[in-house]
């Protein structure tokens, strides 16, 4: 009996309902691990359909071709290594989020997802019917168990597949980012190696799929949770595993050890990422926005020239009459610090016309708010307009302070397709602007250096929507802004576990009813990569209407 088997491992980036694409892929990769010599070729969860498929696996049609295209596959594919491939199976009136192990031109053997996850962005409780324990099955020289993701989460799957006989444990993932979630991994798939003394494959998927991004990180770990292979974050990558047999059983060879990103870099690398991924598979090539000379504007531009490159970004400055010289000095540094196209709109006589044309309902009424929000709306409108008309999509770009208390302005700012920082508070944004100022990586497509001015980040923030404004005229500052958020929607913190913490009653109670008074908005916002546990959209699922108030 052999006493070699050589894996190889294709982390790759799929697109949801792209079936033939994403077996385009998958036939490329079992090419590549053909040609390096490979017993067995792995793919990740739901590869052949993309993950999440959220409601489209409810299409009988939908699963029959993902199916078909499954079955191509193990025809294509005979004469060769193994191939795990995932995707759905209808069986008995019930659907399965399967793995399949293709062999020989036929499915030599599945695995059904057991534990199916119900909870933040997950509900495959939903679309999917749990499976039967499974044992492993048969690789030739060993036995091989592959535990569907969650399924690898806790101990029971993975330790009947131990007993039952497995040398090694696949786990093909689809397990999206957040914030330090490479030790929460590391630390499930230890316990497990430490439980079943079995080494492991921890394969994910990588790439952007709405809010969601999926961060790559793949990893081996033989006994006692020693880590020999580290797959890169945030990018596709094919890599071979060379697992021998001793007297003590089978064990991986160190191999690839890629860089380890720190939160910042995860979470400005997912944010590049979801945008890239987004833009291109929704169809576009270009973006456009709305540079304010703020650092919010400032941080997206560099996001979607890291993303996209500079020529693909177009920066809009639209002042007003509020519009300081300071502001317009700093949009068009921050522009020219990343080689983006600059045009002027000014939006003076268009809200001179849209108040003048409201002055007669208006009158005897003070100026307050509303037309604040004008400017912000004709801004809006006229962003449309050029998204429109030049099949540029509109970025949008507020923060998760702003999207939280209702700060954007819907209909205003908040008008786009997409927000790559809507995850980010603002006290995190600036982190990331001072992060991305000093570091530049290979898979950044603008400049190195200063991408975003110090002047930027040394001004106080303001909207400019009338004279001498900021932001802290109608707001805590944002540290405290921020550190009350983060406990009333990180953490569901109590009102008085706010006041136990430090912060003034009256700022966390105004910032509780902002939160609640402002889901409306947050329900007609673009979407955005999600980067915390906590971020608004599936994390968190509040309603419209709401009249609780926490009275602690």
């Amino acid at each position: 009996m052999a006493d070699r088997f050589r894996l190889t491992l294709a982390q790759l980036n799929p697109t949801v309902g792209d079936i033939a694409g994403n077996a385009a892929k998958a036939r490329a990769a079992w090419d590549k691990g053909r040609a390096a010599g490979a017993d067995m070729v792995m793919l990740p969860e739901m590869f052949i359909t993309g993950y999440q498929p959220q409601d489209l696996v409810m299409k009988p049609a939908f699963v029959r071709r993902a199916v078909e295209a499954i079955a191509a596959l193990a025809a294509d594919c005979a004469d060769g290594p193994i191939l795990g491939v995932g995707g759905p199976m209808a069986e008995d009136d019930k659907l399965h989020n399967t793995y399949f192990i293709l062999r020989g031109g036929k499915v030599h053997a599945t695995t059904r997802k057991y534990f199916l996850p119900n909870f933040n962005v997950f509900d495959e409780v939903r679309v999917f019917s749990r499976g039967d324990m499974q044992g492993p099955w048969d690789a030739g020289p060993l036995r091989i168990g592959t535990p569907v993701c969650e399924d690898a989460w806790y101990p029971d799957v993975c330790e009947a597949m131990a007993e039952s006989g497995a040398d090694l444990l696949l786990v093909p993932n689809g397990s999206p980012y957040f914030r330090d979630k490479r030790e929460v991994r590391m630390n499930q798939m230890v316990a497990r190696v430490t439980e079943c003394d079995l080494p492991l494959v921890y394969l994910n998927t990588v790439g952007g799929q709405d809010d969601q991004v999926f961060d790559g990180g793949s990893f081996v770990l033989n006994r006692h949770g020693a880590l020999v292979v580290q797959l890169p974050h945030f990018e596709e990558a094919i890599a071979e595993v060379e697992f021998t047999r001793s007297a003590e059983g089978w064990q991986a060879e160190a191999g690839l050890m890629a860089h380890v990103p720190d939160s910042l870099e995860d979470d400005y690398n997912a944010m590049v990422l979801a945008l890239r991924d987004y833009i291109a598979k929704s169809g576009f090539e270009k973006v456009l926005l709305g540079l304010s000379g703020g650092v919010d504007s400032a941080a997206v531009a560099a996001i979607a020239v890291d993303a996209l490159g500079p020529d693909n970004v177009r920066c809009v400055m639209l002042p007003s009459a509020y519009t300081s010289q300071g502001s317009l000095d700093d949009g068009r540094a921050a522009s020219t610090a990343l080689g983006v196209r600059y045009d002027t709109v000014p939006i003076g006589a268009v809200r001179d016309a849209v108040t003048g044309t409201l002055a007669p309902l208006f009158e005897g009424l003070s100026e307050g708010l509303t037309e604040e929000n004008i400017q912000s709306r004709i801004r809006g409108l006229l962003l449309m307009a050029q998204s429109n008309k030049f099949g540029e999509m509109l970025l949008t770009t507020g923060n998760k302070s702003e999207v939280a208390v209702g700060y954007a302005t819907i209909y205003g700012d908040m008008a786009g397709g997409y927000n790559p920082i809507k995850d980010l508070y603002k006290t995190r944004v600036f982190d990331i602007c001072r992060w991305r100022n000093a570091n530049h990586r290979d898979w950044m497509l603008g400049p190195a250096g200063e991408v975003v001015p110090q002047a930027i980040l040394d001004k106080p923030p303001s909207a400019e929507l009338r004279a001498d404004q900021k932001d802290s005229d109608s707001l805590p500052d944002y540290p405290v802004l921020d550190g009350i958020l983060q406990m009333l929607v990180d953490d569901e913190a109590s009102v008085a576990e706010c006041v136990a913490a430090g912060y003034a009653r009256d700022d966390v109670k105004q910032v509780e009813g902002l939160l609640y008074t402002s889901e409306y908005k947050r329900f007609q916002s673009a979407p955005g990569p999600r980067l915390s546990r906590r971020a608004f959209w599936l994390d968190r699922r509040y309603p419209i209407v709401n009249r609780w108030r926490d009275e602690g």
